[in-house]
């Protein structure tokens, strides 16, 4: 377990102890902060997008092309979004701050 820092829709934060080895999508998934997840972290949906914090970055791995594409469709994308079913959430994630997206 590690720290996840989480704002949800309605800009509360929420320090959550989150499984390293999930993706961050099964994370919060388990939580009741708005991410449905729906297509099963198959990066087909977007019911996923978090912001992440500009600061935690450069510590991500490298967006693949089939992510970057969906984000680019969707009408809240921001330069920090992601989708969080395609990050694992490693010990080196730990403190991790991400803001839960509006629907589309």
């Amino acid at each position: 377990m590690a720290l996840l820092r989480v704002v949800d829709r309605d800009g509360v934060e929420h320090d959550v102890d989150a499984k390293t080895g999930l993706k961050i999508m099964e994370n919060l998934r388990e939580l009741d902060y708005g991410v449905a997840a729906i297509c099963g972290g198959m990066c087909s949906c977007a019911t996923c997008h978090v912001y992440v914090d500009p600061e935690w970055q450069a510590r991500l791995p490298a967006m693949m092309s089939d992510e970057r594409e969906l984000l680019a469709e969707l009408s809240h994308y921001q330069d920090n979004s992601r989708l969080s079913c395609q990050l694992e959430f490693t010990p080196e994630l730990a403190g991790l701050r991400v803001t839960i997206a509006p629907d589309e």
